[in-house]
């Protein structure tokens, strides 16, 4: 695995989100009339300086990533001059303070909707909403009536177009307990509606997929297990392996479909097999042992190959979806917001115990999906990046001391109350909130240091 290819896009996502959290403080704190004295990417020492500006204010890259501020002229930090009292932040009206903080959560929320509606308004090409029944038979998807090959036209009538709005609308649905009412288009090119009822459906168990789960995947055409390109260093060129070879059966067991072949690899990570492989008409025989690795907390394997795929295949499965850039925006929006209620969702049923901690992810996860998506193409890169930017708003909102809606909450009280909260009451919660943080940090690292062994 080549580290850059995993550090480079993470530390560009890390930067760009912090620059435009610390840029919403500093530029609303400039419109209040506020000093800054320094904008800071990064915690710890400077690595890199300059100062710019009347005021100025030094701009700064530290050592530590992750993370950033912007410090602002404050008696409370440090004697003021006379003359610069005035341009003092806690000298600032409760309701200026309010909006220099908030600032910085809505920067984020601002740049997802930005990338959100750019992604809409070029078209990204994205699997279509089309169903497939897993290999269980009583699944919830097989006793709603789902057939094999059901396009999905609408959940609820909300339109779909998309496999990923597809899951984000159940996703929605089932952390709320309600029936949904898919509108479908059958195989047979039939309208009709399916109803799946997500009462008593545990949204995650930490181990497994809603969707798969349920009993569903994304439908797939017949597509011979025909090898397309063999990955440098895996588990299948080490079998010997090349593009162009068909493999007809596993440890005996006849392989029809690439379907077939990437589920039967799936359920054996770290398992030799023998493996029959059709070359130029002949039949070879090879030992292969699929490499372990973790997907979604499950231990799977993978032999690294891709597949032969032909083009009516594809144009089967994926299509092209994009808007108007009006309506684009609208989309964006939604978007973003739907997100954002979706993880406070998410985070309440954590802290209720029905969701999983293991949800949880810390800077290695992260660097990981953005190495993933920055190779799948840049417009998986740009939506990770502003799935990352909603979460980052939204953690800051969360009314926890030291972090921004921490100090909303102070602010808040002071409107209701007429005056600030006492020292003591903020110094109490700030120790409370570093506790809280430094050990929501370490889950994080926990669950990041845990999938790195178990995969």
């Amino acid at each position: 695995m080549n580290l850059l290819e995993y550090i480079v896009p993470f530390v560009l996502a890390l930067g760009a989100l912090i620059f435009f959290h610390e840029l919403g403080h500093y530029l609303v704190a400039r419109w209040c009339g506020v000093k800054v004295l320094r904008f800071s990417v990064g915690f710890g020492k400077p690595l890199l300086t300059w100062t710019i500006g009347r005021d100025r204010t030094e701009w700064a890259i530290a050592a530590f990533p992750l993370g950033g501020y912007v410090k602002m002229l404050d008696e409370r930090e440090g004697e003021v001059p006379k003359e610069d009292l005035a341009r003092s932040f806690n000298r600032q009206t409760v309701w200026r303070r309010f909006a220099i903080v908030a600032a910085g959560p809505l920067a984020n929320f601002l740049l997802a909707i930005v990338l959100y509606w750019g992604l809409f308004a070029t078209g990204t090409e994205e699997l279509r909403p089309r169903l497939a029944l897993t290999a269980e038979v009583s699944t919830l998807a097989a006793t709603s009536g789902i057939q094999d090959g059901d396009l999905v036209l609408a959940v609820n009538d909300e339109g779909i177009r998309s496999w990923s709005e597809l899951r984000w609308s159940l996703l929605r649905h089932a952390l709320d307990g309600r029936t949904v009412t898919l509108h479908v288009r059958t195989e047979g090119n039939v309208e009709t509606y399916r109803q799946i009822d997500f009462a008593g459906v545990r949204v995650d168990d930490g181990q497994t997929d809603l969707i798969q789960r349920i009993g569903l995947r994304p439908w797939r055409p017949h597509i011979l297990p025909v090898v397309g390109q063999v990955m440098s260093g895996s588990a299948a060129a080490r079998a010997g392996i090349v593009a162009g070879d068909e493999v007809v059966a596993l440890d005996g067991v006849p392989i029809d479909s690439w379907v077939e072949l990437v589920e039967y690899v799936r359920e054996r990570p770290g398992v030799p097999l023998s493996a029959q492989v059709r070359r130029d008409g002949t039949v070879v025989e090879m030992s292969l042992t699929p490499d372990a690795t973790e997907d979604g907390g499950v231990r799977i394997g993978r032999i690294g190959i891709s597949v032969a795929e032909p083009t009516e295949g594809r144009s089967a499965m994926f299509a092209i979806v994009s808007y108007g850039p009006i309506e684009s925006i609208g989309k964006a929006m939604t978007k973003t917001w739907d997100t954002s209620v979706l993880t406070l969702k998410m985070i309440g049923r954590m802290i209720t115990g029905d969701v999983s901690w293991k949800n949880i992810s810390g800077p290695v996860t992260i660097a990981d999906y953005a190495g993933q998506t920055a190779k799948l193409g840049w417009a998986h890169y740009l939506g990770f990046v502003a799935l990352i930017s909603i979460s980052l708003g939204v953690l800051n909102l969360l009314p926890i001391p030291v972090l921004d809606g921490g100090h909303l909450l102070y602010y808040t009280i002071e409107i209701i109350k007429g005056g600030p909260v006492s020292e003591r009451v903020m110094e109490i919660g700030q120790q409370i909130g570093l506790v809280a943080l430094v050990m929501l940090m370490a889950f994080a690292f926990y669950n990041d240091i845990t999938r790195l062994i178990s995969g």
